[in-house]
């Protein structure tokens, strides 16, 4: 996997370049400003790309407005955004175009290198991988839509877990379920929503994208 870092802090932007490399990524850009970044992803056409929010010269939100712009460009990158802040007012922005390969992680809840790596590799595979704080927030955010309330306690938790980025197996294994069962859940999820197929979105994306506005 090909990837550009976009990180301020010379220790940890170097400390995610040797995971990366040792694990056999190839990080073909490692930059510290938003603009350095969208120049680096104009050149290398990367995999993903991992973002911080706060970049100079401002620290307030330039790279996740980087980001956004990345993501209206076309081909669409993959981001995934690694802060320490959860910025409410753009999050759900990453989501909003339906399509995924996104992902939004916050620093100091980053506690297992595999879950990190796992995210690294879901989101540049075209999923999403959204850190439960961060989804909390933006739940707490919104007031629930009638299509949400339209879901089960089950059908929620499942879609709950589903905005995180679990996968249907990793879902059977935090519920207890067997794998027919979240199939049905989501199956459920997916027509209470109204969310029919279309080749041009991802409707598991998009089931996430209800729940985080809802």
């Amino acid at each position: 996997m090909r990837v550009v870092i976009a990180e301020d802090l010379l220790l940890l932007r170097e400390g995610l370049v040797r995971l990366l490399t040792d694990t056999g990524h190839s990080v073909v850009a490692a930059v510290d400003t938003a603009p350095a970044l969208l120049d680096a992803v104009a050149e290398h056409r990367p995999d993903l790309s991992i973002v911080d929010v706060r970049l100079p010269p401002g620290y307030r939100d330039e790279g996740l407005r980087a980001a956004l712009d990345l993501r209206a460009s076309e081909p669409r990158p993959s981001v995934l955004i690694v802060s320490q802040y959860v910025e409410r007012a753009y999050a759900t922005d990453l989501l909003a175009d339906g399509h995924g390969g996104v992902g939004y992680l916050l620093k100091d809840r980053i506690t297992a290198l595999d879950d990190f790596l796992d995210a690294v590799d879901r989101v540049a595979a075209g999923g999403t991988a959204m850190d439960p704080e961060v989804v909390r927030q933006l739940v707490t955010r919104h007031h629930r839509r009638s299509g949400l309330s339209a879901l089960t306690p089950r059908e929620r938790e499942v879609l709950g877990l589903m905005a995180q980025g679990l996968s249907n197996s990793a879902i059977c294994s935090a519920l207890f379920l067997a794998p027919v069962s979240v199939e049905k859940h989501i199956t459920n999820i997916f027509t209470k929503l109204e969310l029919l197929p279309a080749e041009d979105s991802n409707r598991r994306v998009r089931a996430v994208l209800t729940y985080l506005n809802g």
